[in-house]
């Protein structure tokens, strides 16, 4: 399954976000992880916790029914699940058969994030979450992060990665906005471990941003930092700065400094539930920025779903004409494809 190979579209032994902390309530909260159906809720005493969004019975959708104290009751038959998946009643019988039980899935809370294991349950190690200092985000009172947006995308996760990893697309997709050609001109400097992949473009005596000459009011040339780190299989950490470079007024002047998340998790093989977040020293910048990135964002979906709807619609698809640009989104795809020959193996 392009661009893998066929059979293959994510690894399951991974820590992915399925969903952001305060997204988590009392309230039944479904969500489609890797073409499973998961609810997620929270218990009496606060924990969260996530499971089987499906009865085993006939396959109503646990999301669609309702707690009953820290369980789940169907809403179509009334057969109760605990929060560790376990069935506890059964209406039309006194006993409860050992195989009534839903899975009960690894979920872990950091920073912004409910980060679930959705494969076997014996690898899933925390120390494979990055750190939050790993990530740049920081809990002292001089930063501001914040979620901002939950979407569904109709388009396979993998398009949402190369997005993230080829960056030379904001000089163009987003040019009225957050980019400028530089992006792309801009040789990056890669770097490549066990566990992340990263990238970084450090562009000298360069023209603003539409954002930056909106937000600041700065129209001089710019030092600019751009990159992104990759944390297998489905979150990225981005890096912004701009700094009035020597030899303009305001030299040495930090206009804007800021690290983006996003976490892109597949729902199903052609589907994604990506959920983006920001950091910033400036408060009032990241206020201001939920709004301004709107736009910013639909045009990444626009690009996935519409590349999407041409993969999934010809009778085959031909290769990629690939440039040097597409090195670190090589690279990820390596990664995540070794991954997966990895748990195919096993």
């Amino acid at each position: 399954m392009y661009p893998f190979k066929p059979g293959s579209y994510a690894p399951r032994n991974g820590w992915y976000v399925a969903a952001f902390c305060n997204e988590i309530g009392e309230k039944l909260l479904s969500r489609w992880i890797l073409n499973q159906p998961v609810v997620l809720y929270r218990k009496a005493d606060g924990t969260a916790v996530a499971v089987q969004g499906r009865c085993p019975h006939r396959h109503f959708p646990l999301g669609d029914s309702k707690r009953v104290g820290d369980a789940i009751q169907c809403g179509y038959h009334g057969i109760t699940f605990g929060a560790d998946g376990k069935c506890t009643f059964i209406p039309s019988q006194q006993t409860v058969p050992g195989v009534y039980s839903i899975k009960a899935y690894p979920l872990v809370e950091r920073g912004l994030w409910a980060w679930i294991w959705p494969g076997e349950p014996d690898k899933a190690d925390e120390s494979l979450i990055p750190t939050m200092e790993e990530i740049g985000y920081r809990t002292d009172p001089d930063f501001h992060a914040k979620p901002f947006y939950v979407h569904h995308v109709n388009g396979r996760y993998q398009l949402l990665n190369d997005n993230l990893l080829d960056l030379t697309h904001l000089g163009y997709l987003h040019s009225g906005s957050i980019g400028t050609p530089d992006d792309a001109a801009t040789p990056e400097v890669r770097d490549l471990n066990a566990r992340r992949l990263s990238s970084r473009r450090h562009m000298k005596n360069t023209p603003p941003t539409p954002a930056i000459r909106e937000r600041w009011g700065y129209d001089g040339l710019l030092d600019r930092l751009s990159g992104m780190d990759f944390y297998f299989p489905g979150f990225h950490a981005g890096i912004g700065d701009s700094t009035v470079p020597e030899g303009q007024p305001r030299a040495g002047e930090k206009l804007a400094s800021s690290r983006v998340w996003h976490a892109v998790t597949p729902a199903t093989k052609t589907s994604t539930t990506y959920f983006f977040a920001m950091g910033s020293p400036d408060r009032s910048g990241v206020e201001f920025m939920v709004e301004y990135l709107k736009p910013v964002l639909a045009e990444d979906i626009f690009a996935t779903e519409a590349i999407e709807k041409i993969i999934t619609t010809v009778d085959e698809v031909p290769p990629e004409l690939m440039l040097r640009s597409d090195t670190t989104a090589v690279q990820g795809r390596r990664v995540l494809q070794a991954m997966m020959d990895a748990e195919a193996a096993q």
